[in-house]
């Protein structure tokens, strides 16, 4: 058990952007080759870096790295892992980041300290031929937001396990879930769901809450409601299968470890930065109607069952969190969450997306969030979307990820997808083909790329950029 934990938080590390200057968990920054040129430094605020091969094919990929935890040490990185940059570089790719100029959710600053690396790498080598961004977690929805803001400045965008349901989106189905768990677990508690004062002190009462309920079949029943809302995956343990379909009690202790483990941080304690950047509290669930929640959930099922089983009423519960009290957003701090950033679905530039299906922290869900909007505009044509049987937050191996950098690249050359090039056999072949040291998540455990056909259900609270907010 402790070994699944290291793992999970080593990939979690990885995603999110390390706290230190190491690029993924267990992996040291590699030494520039004799026949590359690293050069880094400050630009503002923001730390950078560029490393070009001598033989340059005038291509530049754009890293976006993941969230940094408030207060962390927030360093440059441009490559989640040295067998990534390694292959680009030998490959001919000049690669680049940004740290950004802030901690939390940096989206405004990212967005222009990123363009602001473009701009020095304009003036230290070349303008490149083209410029592909590229970046986990919330690098993911930087990325997208890149080629959104800055269309004309990127030949094609690779999000990974990206927040591409959006930030307003986002944080409403946070709040969706802290409020059932306060509802449902601790009424009468002093947890804070929004304008939380002391964010270390509200985490650690939401984890007290926590083991207490987790102990009962009766609370164990309600963690899966809570999960439910989110459409939390039920699958955890990326050393391990996935459980069987009705196997509830394996989903919902599943769902328990990345809502405990995983998410309560942003609900319960991250959001307290937001709310100071974005100039209140963007979120609401005003007027949502969580009988219809649960209902569109794909763990209606599991919910049922472990209710049943416990004995409690669900009925019940459900008018309970119909009755709340329900909490209104600041429309200005919601126009800012808007801004940096939810999306339109206008593409001028390919986009490949990649999610694992067993991702808790941002479910796969988000994807159709994303595809939904880039169809209501009419440019489906220019996005993909590959998945990864496997759990954990960005938990791609190496060899998965070069396959979508080879994926986006063909598509930049021939002008079309090619159909069967992303076919999961073809792509699991050419993942293979990479060789042994290729095929590890995170740098350190092996596994066997699979990519599969699979279809995510509907996001649970989308929200269309510039749409209406509730107040």
């Amino acid at each position: 058990m402790r070994l699944v934990f290291l793992l999970i938080a080593a990939l979690l590390f990885a995603a999110c952007a390390p706290s230190s200057g190491v690029p993924a968990a267990h992996s040291p920054t590699p030494s520039p080759s004799p026949a590359t040129t690293s050069v880094s430094g400050s630009i503002g605020a923001a730390q950078y870096r560029i490393e070009i091969p001598t033989i340059w094919n005038g291509t530049l990929f754009l890293y976006s790295h993941g969230y940094v935890a408030p207060g962390r040490i927030n360093l440059a990185t441009d490559s989640p892992l040295p067998l990534i940059s390694s292959w680009l570089l030998d490959h001919g790719y000049a690669i680049a980041g940004s740290s950004y100029s802030s901690t939390g959710w940096a989206i405004e600053d990212a967005l222009k300290d990123q363009v602001a690396v473009l701009d020095l790498f304009n003036q230290r080598f070349s303008k490149p031929k083209r410029v592909i961004a590229w970046g986990g977690s919330l690098g993911g929805i930087i990325t997208a937001g890149l080629v959104q803001t800055y269309p004309d400045r990127f030949a094609g965008a690779i999000p990974l396990c990206g927040v591409l349901a959006g930030g307003v989106a986002t944080w409403n189905t946070g709040l969706d879930g802290a409020y059932a768990f306060k509802t449902l677990l601790a009424p009468a508690s002093q947890l804070q769901l929004v304008g939380i004062t002391n964010p270390q002190a509200n985490a650690d009462l939401a984890a007290q809450v926590f083991n207490q309920a987790a102990a009962t079949p009766q609370g164990q029943a309600r963690i899966a409601l809570i999960a439910a809302l989110g459409d939390l995956p039920g699958w955890f343990d990326l050393t391990g299968p996935e459980p069987a379909p009705t196997d509830y009690a394996a989903q919902e202790a599943a769902q328990a470890r990345w809502e405990s483990q995983v998410d309560f941080p942003f609900e319960f304690q991250y959001r307290a930065e937001l709310e100071q950047r974005a100039g209140g509290n963007p979120s609401w669930n005003t007027g949502v109607d969580y009988a219809h929640q649960l209902a569109i959930s794909s763990n209606r099922a599991e919910v049922t069952a472990l209710y049943s089983a416990a004995g409690l009423d669900l009925a019940a519960d459900l008018r309970a969190l119909d009755a709340g009290t329900r909490i209104n957003a600041d429309p200005k701090a919601a126009a800012y969450l808007d801004r940096f950033v939810s999306f339109e679905g206008n593409l001028s530039v390919p986009v490949l997306t990649m999610h694992t299906i067993g991702d808790g922290l941002v479910v796969p869900q988000d994807e159709t969030a994303y595809a939904d909007v880039v169809r209501a505009a009419g440019k489906q044509d220019l996005l993909r979307q590959l998945f990864v049987h496997r759990a954990g937050h960005c938990a791609f191996s190496a060899a998965e990820t070069i396959m979508a950098f080879e994926a986006m690249l063909a598509r930049l050359d021939a002008g079309n997808w090619g159909g069967p090039a992303l076919a999961p056999g073809t792509l699991n072949d050419g993942a293979l083909a990479l060789g042994d040291s290729y095929q590890t998540v995170g740098g350190f455990l092996k596994s066997p790329p699979a990519f599969e056909n699979f279809t995510p259900g509907a996001y649970p609270r989308p929200f269309a950029k510039g749409s209406l907010v509730p107040t």
